[in-house]
């Protein structure tokens, strides 16, 4: 059976224990065994490289130099990662390491709550199969800096509206990546856990990109 931990806490503004709870009922209907945990020592277990999946959910808030290494190591090792928005991408700020894992860090999110589409780059892909582009959507249009080592999935376009100095400029939105054996895959739609209801397309891509992420048994 396939392993996963699920981390969360940090900013009480992204919904981490609603989003935990909805990713342990997927994870358990997609027959992994789930353990769940409140506090970042969770990162320091040994345990963790015996894993099949790992999901943060902590936005900003800080990762002490042991959890990172040892969560670094797990991923480099073959353990997957995985998650969303600012509980995997704009988590623990000062940990250059952890953000070379993700693939990304958040930045600025201009005019905040705001209508935008999002492009499907690679609908090639398994995990967007079937997925209609543009996907109109309504959240945070994050800008973040990115590795340009991701295979980006799906793109966003800013307008200029709010910040014009950004205009037409094209931002990853979803990718996947590796980090020495370890699967990678974030997707930075999901401001709030009513996203993944209202929005039923940006669930589907989440959870297929769990289970493309999660190492094989």
């Amino acid at each position: 059976m396939r392993t996963a931990l699920i981390v969360y806490g940090g900013w009480e503004g992204h919904d981490p224990e609603e989003c935990a709870a909805l990713y342990r009922r997927w994870l358990h209907e997609d027959g992994f065994s789930v353990r769940v945990e409140t506090e970042t020592k969770a990162f320091a277990d040994p345990a963790i490289h015996d894993l099949s999946l790992i999901i943060p959910i902590y936005t900003m808030s800080r990762i002490a130099k042991d959890e990172v290494e040892n969560l670094t190591k797990a991923v480099e090792g073959g353990v997957g990662l995985a998650g969303h928005h600012g509980g995997m991408s704009d988590a623990f700020r000062d940990a250059v390491e952890y953000q070379f894992m993700v693939g990304g860090q958040w930045v600025a999110h201009p005019g905040n709550i705001i209508d935008f589409t999002v492009d499907i780059t690679r609908s090639d892909d398994p995990i967007m199969a079937g997925i209609k582009t543009p996907m109109a959507y309504r959240s945070e249009q994050y800008y973040m800096h990115v590795d340009p080592s991701n295979e980006v999935l799906a793109t966003t376009t800013f307008s200029g509206e709010h910040a014009w100095w950004i205009k037409d400029v094209v931002m990853p939105v979803v990718w996947k990546r590796h980090h020495g054996k370890g699967r990678v895959f974030h997707s930075t739609l999901g401001h709030s856990v009513k996203e993944f209801t209202d929005f039923p397309d940006m669930a589907t891509i989440v959870r297929r990109g769990v289970n493309w992420a999660a190492r094989e048994e």
